[in-house]
């Protein structure tokens, strides 16, 4: 495994507060860093335009531009920096907010551990160097299979905490981090349809255009899994990219991803059984894999309805659940949850020429 290090790293530090600033540049500087420094986000991108560095740290609440401001034209002029937020505020749907732009993790101030960004900054650089990078995110590091360092473990077990005591918080950040609802591959448009209640954990979706022509996908009821719903949900989403990432973008198997899960969560400690539902759309052979995990669904073409039964949660030994191959019509099909009294979710398959 390639050692990333931060000595010699370029780092630019876009921070209000003197105090804090001097302390994090302090420590930078420690650990061999080149560090440049910005006191709002308006100078910040002034100092952009003349250094592009290996790594920017930056503060949401800002004078002159505000740091989600300044974060979302860094998404836009620079989406090549690498961005990691320390922010003040514990507002989930800001962080959601963030995390939508692009930024790569997000700390909370006051550090106590100021091991907490060595650790951040030292998995953002060697997400950078992965050659497989683009759907890392926080998730991929708090909620990993492999074994992590003590300061990540602290900041993890903080963020947990305040996800179990701020439901609202839980159900932003969740929401906030659902894929686009419209996503097109070739002749072949996805796009879903939610109408959810505002007082419980939502239906979540993610799904990944593979290489070989292929759609995977996931939806997992939240409001199923108790207090550790939103952990839960973090960790299946970081595993879900992390399997894909190492099967090289495809999937043969979704029995054996929902078994590899089923371990994961197993072996996390804090993961509980939740329902939901794996697919996979072969876009060649128009035929859509499903893989249920305590949710009933039904999909409907122009030619024919079928009917897929919940099964074992996941969690539950839902790998061991019917695996059905279903075919899809040449215009499409409709992928609907049942038996959600709180929500209607459905996933739409369209072939665009038809």
């Amino acid at each position: 495994m390639e050692v990333i290090l931060l000595e010699g790293k370029d780092v630019l530090v876009v921070e209000d507060d003197p105090v804090f600033r001097n302390m994090i540049v302090g420590f930078l500087e420690s650990q061999g860093c080149l560090v440049q420094e910005a006191d709002n986000g308006l100078e910040g991108l002034r100092a952009l335009r003349e250094h592009i560095p290996d790594l920017l740290l930056c503060d949401l609440a800002m004078p002159v531009m505000t740091g989600m401001e300044f974060v979302e034209e860094v998404a836009i002029q620079y989406p090549m920096i690498p961005v990691i937020v320390i922010s003040g505020t514990g507002e989930m749907a800001d962080v959601a907010l963030a995390l939508r732009l692009g930024v790569k993790d997000f700390l909370i101030k006051p550090l106590d551990n100021i091991l907490m960004l060595k650790s951040s900054m030292l998995s953002v650089l060697r997400t950078q160097n992965s050659a497989m990078h683009d759907r890392q995110d926080f998730s991929n590091r708090w909620f990993a299979t492999t074994e992590e360092s003590e300061p990540v473990e602290e900041e993890l077990a903080w963020h947990l905490k305040e996800l179990q005591n701020n439901p609202k918080a839980a159900r932003d950040l969740l929401v906030g981090l659902m894929p686009d609802t419209q996503s097109s591959y070739g002749h072949w448009q996805l796009n879903y349809c939610v109408l959810q209640s505002a007082d419980i954990l939502p239906v979540l979706l993610d799904y990944t255009w593979l290489f070989d022509g292929q759609l995977a996908f996931y939806l997992i009821d939240t409001s199923s899994g108790g207090d550790n719903a939103t952990a839960t949900a973090l960790l299946i989403r970081a595993f879900f990219n992390e399997y894909l990432r190492n099967q090289g973008n495809s999937l043969e198997s979704l029995s054996h991803l929902v078994a590899q899960l089923e371990q994961g969560m197993k072996h996390s400690g804090y993961a509980s059984p939740v329902k939901g539902l794996f697919g996979l759309f072969d876009l060649s052979e128009r035929c859509l894999h499903v893989l249920p995990a305590g949710i009933n669904a039904q999909l409907r073409t122009s030619e024919d309805n079928y009917d897929v039964s919940s099964g074992y949660w996941l969690g539950q030994q839902a790998n061991h659940n019917t695996l059905s191959k279903l075919a899809i019509s040449p215009s499409g099909g409709r992928l609907s949850l049942s038996q959600r009294g709180h929500a209607s979710f459905s996933v739409n398959f369209k072939h665009l020429n038809l």
